[in-house]
């Protein structure tokens, strides 16, 4: 897969933020209200961790903290590997696979441009694969080659 994280697979993106003394229960809600399954953790507009709802569920639930209660700076994932925006779809996904991430925040020096799921990076290689055997069966069975009638 070619292209760069941004803007070819992330643009304009919507950022949901908490800061780390935010419980559980309010990552919880702004996921649930958004359709999303990570919240960025940001202080003094310094991206310093993230929660995703892997995190509530083997950390919170499975080991039966009251959400209420529980900061995210307990539970979060602190200083977490990010992306550039110029590095590839590819190397995200082998980032991925090796850390076993699900989701990478973008981040360009300092300034947090976004966050980029494997669901994200699933839907363009599918995409790209389509257009890549688009394009082989038109040239292949295209009738503008060939002896002409």
């Amino acid at each position: 897969m070619t292209g760069k994280i941004v803007p070819d697979i992330v643009e304009n993106q919507t950022l949901y933020t908490l800061s780390p003394a935010a419980t559980c229960r309010d990552a919880a809600k702004m996921m649930q209200a958004n359709k999303i399954s990570a919240v960025l953790i940001v202080a003094d507009a310094l991206l310093v961790g993230i929660v995703t709802e892997r995190d509530l569920t083997a950390k919170v639930l499975a080991s039966s903290l009251d959400p209420d209660v529980t900061r995210l700076e307990a539970v979060m994932t602190p200083d977490p590997e990010v992306l550039a925006p110029n590095d590839t779809p590819a190397n995200a996904l082998e980032l991925m696979r090796v850390r076993g991430f699900r989701h990478l925040p973008i981040v360009d020096n300092d300034d947090i441009i976004g966050i980029v799921s494997i669901r994200d990076l699933y839907a363009a290689t599918k995409k790209q694969l389509e257009e890549d055997i688009r394009q082989r069966e038109s040239f292949i069975f295209d009738t503008g080659y060939g002896t002409g009638a």
